[in-house]
């Protein structure tokens, strides 16, 4: 009896370079991170609108803000333990359609305890989306271009978060807030119903469960109809461990795990910290210093979009460097932002400077981002992505808040920016030392059948 061929997934896709599959994997994650970064932002850009209905306080704008972000903290922590156990796709699809549905409840809200409420449901829904589609399609790339593709597919995050100063601009003064929440919610419901129709599960997910052979081989025959797989193969994945049973915390500290998650989850969630302050205050901080709110708003969309774009040119050296990469944005935004906090930019110059320090911040969130998933095993990577996505959120929460006691205090609004600038700087030396860590890495042997790919 002919013993069933061996097909090593892992080295089937490593081998590969990005087909017609990955290009339509790519989109349809964009398209939907797009929304996730719309939802995030938009807050920042009709709280204006809100403080003026409810008449709202600095600490409650940062309440409200940060009700979101703890959702989401907690909605990555359930989501990607499910994307782990019982797949990437029904995760997905179930998060898009559920965060699509109360961002549209959102614009219902008449109260400031009605829009606390309805912005943690909602980050609950939205929380593991982004880590979740990172690993969906760094599970379907060569780890040549991990880096590469999860920054491209922020880059519609980013653009998500561009659009929501100028749309908002366009809606709520003669329509209302609640407007920009209905063409979000809408636009989210769109795009969950593409990724019901189109998104695949991920190979090496199933080959880790020991699932649906035929399933696999279907998916494999997209990626690369050359291979003619029939199912009736063995599938097996040279560099990854067998799955041992469900997702335990601890499996995120072995081996030299137990040096990268901590660095991971202190650099990202530093960034998020100054990132969330940013997009959280930046309009109202504007309009503080005598800018019309729709400059602040256009000003901190720019400075948005710049950053992706910049996130964008630095994967490449990711990529090839690794975490060292990570460090470089960071690096520049310390010294435009104790510059900006200590007074020293005219303030003719000072959207410049705005603009500046919010390129180098997200060009640094990009970096963590983009590592955040690169050094687990399929078995664990998006609970791996997941916890650290969602444990940066502490910093996330804790920017806004922060920033609306710091705006209630009295202190000169610029003087936020110096204060901001522990937080690259944390970055840096987190980056710096993943880098170390990674290099130090000694490959082990792994035995490996008889393989044919093809």
């Amino acid at each position: 009896m002919n013993q069933p061929r061996t097909v090593d997934v892992a080295r089937v896709i490593d081998a590969e370079r990005l087909r017609p599959f990955n290009y339509r994997l790519i989109v349809i994650s964009w398209l939907i991170t797009v929304f996730d970064g719309f939802d995030q932002m938009m807050i920042s850009f009709t709280a204006p609108y809100m403080r003026d209905q409810f008449g709202l306080s600095a600490p409650q704008i940062g309440w409200m803000v940060s009700s979101g972000l703890a959702g989401m903290m907690a909605g990555g922590f359930v989501f990607s333990w499910l994307a782990d156990r019982i797949g990437r796709r029904p995760t997905i699809v179930g998060a898009a359609y559920a965060f699509g549905v109360l961002t549209l409840a959102t614009a219902l809200a008449g109260s400031f305890g009605q829009l606390v409420a309805l912005r943690f449901v909602d980050g609950l829904a939205i929380g593991g989306m982004l880590p979740l589609a990172w690993a969906l399609n760094i599970e379907f790339v060569p780890k040549r271009m991990r880096s590469t593709v999860v920054t491209v597919i922020m880059l519609g995050y980013s653009f998500g978060t561009a659009a929501a100063g100028p749309l908002t601009n366009w809606l709520a003064p003669t329509h209302g807030w609640q407007a920009v929440y209905a063409a979000g919610g809408i636009g989210t419901l769109v795009c969950a119903t593409l990724l019901l129709l189109f998104l695949p599960e991920s190979a090496r997910f199933l080959v880790m469960r020991g699932m649906r052979p035929d399933r696999v081989a279907a998916t494999l025959n997209r990626l690369d109809p050359g291979l003619e797989l029939t199912g009736r193969e063995r599938f097996v994945l040279s560099d990854e461990g067998k799955a041992r049973g469900g997702f335990r915390v601890g499996q995120l500290f072995e081996g030299d795990l137990a040096r990268i998650t901590p660095l991971l989850w202190l650099g990202f969630m530093a960034s998020s910290l100054a990132i969330y302050f940013m997009s959280s205050w930046s309009p109202i901080v504007l309009e503080e210093l005598d800018f019309s709110r729709r400059t602040a708003a256009l000003t901190a969309s720019s400075g948005s979009l710049l950053g992706a774009i910049g996130g964008l040119v630095l994967m490449r050296f990711t990529d090839r460097h690794g975490a060292r990469s990570v460090a470089l944005y960071p690096a520049l935004a310390i010294p435009v932002l104790l510059v900006a906090g200590l007074g020293w930019v005219p303030h003719d110059s000072f959207l410049v400077a705005q603009i500046l320090a919010q390129l180098f911040i997200n060009g640094g969130h990009f970096g963590i981002t983009s590592i955040a998933g690169i050094f687990y095993p399929s078995s664990i990577r998006a609970s791996g992505a997941g916890w650290a996505a969602s444990l940066s959120k502490l910093g996330g929460v804790l920017g806004p808040v922060i920033g609306g006691y710091v705006l209630a205090s009295g202190m000169p609004v610029v003087r936020t920016y110096a204060l901001l600038a522990a937080c690259p700087l944390i970055l840096v030396l987190a980056a710096l030392a993943i880098a170390g860590v990674v290099r130090g890495r000694v490959a082990r042997p792994t035995f490996v059948e008889p393989t044919t790919a093809s």
